[in-house]
C-alpha cells in the first residue's frame, strides 16, 4: 500500500464499524473495530508525523479498543439488551459486576498490548523466496518451521514438532532481515511481529519485562505467529555482575517466555537476527534450537545479485562481464554489491553533468520507447564528428539519450567501494559457527 494511505484506510474501516454498531450488527462491528485499530497502529509506526498526530491517533485507538472490548463481552455473554457506548463498568445488576471485572481486569495490560500491536506487520513486504539469492539451507529451515506446519499440520503430530527458535547470524548485509521479510510474505496465515529493542525497552521500572510478556501473550492469541527480533544481541547479551537490574529482568523474562513454562508455545516461532552472536547469553543461545550461519554470498549468488540490482536499467554488460564482476567481488556482502551497482548506475548521470559537448543520435524516444527518433542528444568528446558545444542545461528534457552503464563504470565503482566486513569479524563468526552453529 502506498505511503500515506494506511491512515485513510483505517479511518474508512472504523467509519464502517460505527455504522454497523449503530445498526446493532455487533459481530461485524467488533471485527471492523479490531481491524481498523491494526491499521491505525501501523500508521503510527510508519506514517504519522509529529508527536501530536501520533498522540491523537493513540487516543482514538484506545476509544475504539474500549468499545470493541464492550462488544466482545456482550457477544460472549449473549445478553438480550444492547450495550450502550457510554455504559459504566460499575453496573446496577449482577451481570454488570462481572463486566466490571472483565473490563477492569487489567487496563495496564490492554495499554501495553496496544503499544505492541504496532509491531504487527499489516502489509506484506512482497519479498518471495526466489528474491533471496543463495542461502538454500536457511530457506529450507524456515520453510520447515513456518510454511510446512501451517500447510500440513497432520505431519507435525506426536514427537515431530516444528522449530520454535531460529537464530540467523552472520556478517552485516548478508540478507538476514531480507529473509525475515520473505518469511512475512510467504507465511500467509501467520501473524508476523517485527520488534526491536525500542519496542520493548521502557524507562519505567518493571514495564520492559511486562512488554516482553505481553508480546508473547499477543503472539499466543494470534497464533500461528512469528516473532522477529532484529539485532537480538541488544536485548539478550551475556549476563554479568555489572549490568543494570532492568537489563537482567528483560533477559530473565525472555528466557521464561521462550521456554514456555506454564504456557502453550505451539504455533509460535521466535526468529532472531544478529551480527555478533558471540555476545548472546548462553541460556538465550540454547533457546534458539537452530543457529544458522548466513555467510557472505558465493560467486554464483553474487552474479544473481548484480543482475537483480541492475534490473532493467540501460546497460551494455554481457554475461561474461557479469561473471567477471562476480569473481572480482569476493568478500563483498549483498549490501556491498548493492552499493557498487548503485554507484555505477550514477556514472552515466555524472557523464551528462560533466559533458561540454553533445552529439545527435538516433534512438528510442524517452517519452515513448516504441518510437524511434533522430534528434536525441548524448554526451561526447569535443573532437568527435558532429559534436555541439553545450551543457546539459541546454538539452531539452525529452531529447536526452540515456547513456548506458558500461563495464568500465562497474569496475570503477568496484575499485572505489571496499567490503564492509573485515577478516577479524569473519574469524569470530567462523569460530561461533564451528562451536554452536550450522552453515546456511
Amino acid at each position: 500500500m502506498a505511503a500515506g494511505t494506511t491512515l485513510q484506510k483505517a479511518i474508512d474501516i472504523v467509519t464502517k464499524a460505527t455504522e454497523e454498531d449503530r445498526n446493532k450488527n455487533y459481530e461485524e462491528a467488533l471485527r471492523l473495530y479490531e481491524h481498523g485499530v491494526e491499521y491505525f497502529l501501523h500508521a503510527i509506526k510508519y506514517e504519522a508525523q509529529g508527536d501530536k498526530a501520533k498522540e491523537s491517533i493513540r487516543t482514538k485507538c484506545i476509544q475504539y479498543l474500549d468499545r470493541a472490548e464492550k462488544l466482545k463481552t456482550y457477544l460472549k455473554k449473549g445478553k438480550k439488551r444492547p450495550v450502550k457506548d457510554g455504559e459504566s463498568s460499575k453496573g446496577k445488576d449482577k451481570d454488570k459486576k462481572s463486566d466490571s471485572e472483565s473490563d477492569g481486569e487489567d487496563p495496564e495490560k490492554k495499554k501495553l498490548q496496544g503499544k505492541l500491536e504496532g509491531a504487527i506487520v499489516v502489509e506484506k513486504p512482497h519479498v518471495k523466496w526466489s528474491d533471496v539469492a543463495g542461502l538454500e539451507l536457511a530457506k529450507e529451515a524456515l520453510k520447515e518451521a513456518v510454511i510446512l506446519p501451517i500447510k500440513f499440520p497432520h505431519l507435525f503430530t506426536g514427537k515431530r514438532a516444528p522449530w520454535k527458535g531460529i537464530l540467523l547470524f552472520g556478517p552485516p548485509g548478508t540478507g538476514k532481515s531480507y529473509l525475515a521479510k520473505a518469511v512475512a510474505t510467504e507465511a500467509n496465515n501467520s501473524t508476523f511481529f517485527s520488534v526491536s529493542s525500542s519496542d520493548l525497552v521502557s524507562k519505567w521500572l518493571g514495564e520492559s519485562e511486562k512488554l516482553v510478556r505481553n508480546l508473547f501473550e499477543l503472539a499466543r492469541e494470534h497464533k500461528p505467529s512469528i516473532i522477529f527480533i532484529d539485532e537480538v544481541d541488544s536485548l539478550c547479551g551475556s549476563r554479568s555482575e555489572n549490568e543494570s537490574e532492568s537489563a537482567r529482568r528483560i533477559k530473565t523474562e525472555f528466557l521464561v517466555q521462550m521456554q514456555g513454562v506454564g504456557h502453550d508455545t505451539d504455533g509460535i516461532l521466535v526468529l532472531g537476527a544478529t551480527n555478533i552472536p558471540w555476545v548472546l547469553d548462553s541460556a538465550i543461545r540454547r533457546r534458539f534450537q537452530k543457529r544458522i550461519y548466513i555467510p557472505l554470498p558465493e560467486e554464483h549468488a553474487r552474479l544473481v545479485m548484480f543482475k537483480i540490482h541492475l534490473g532493467n536499467t540501460a546497460h551494455v554488460l554481457t554475461e561474461e562481464n557479469l561473471k567477471q564482476l562476480a569473481k572480482q567481488s569476493d568478500k563483498y556482502s549483498g549490501a556491498d554489491i548493492s552499493i557498487v551497482v548503485q554507484d555505477a548506475l550514477m556514472q552515466p548521470i555524472r557523464k551528462v553533468q560533466a559533458a561540454t559537448h553533445f552529439k545527435r543520435i538516433r534512438g528510442p524516444s524517452p517519452l515513448d520507447k516504441t518510437q524511434i527518433v533522430d534528434d536525441l542528444l548524448t554526451p561526447c568528446s569535443p573532437g568527435e564528428p558532429g559534436a555541439i558545444e553545450m551543457t546539459f542545461m541546454d538539452v531539452d528534457g525529452d531529447k536526452l539519450f540515456e547513456p548506458p552503464v558500461t563495464m568500465g563504470d562497474m569496475l570503477n565503482s568496484l575499485a572505489r567501494t571496499k567490503p564492509s566486513v573485515n577478516d577479524e569479524d569473519m574469524k569470530k563468526l567462523q569460530k561461533f559457527t564451528d562451536d554452536f552453529g550450522q552453515e546456511g
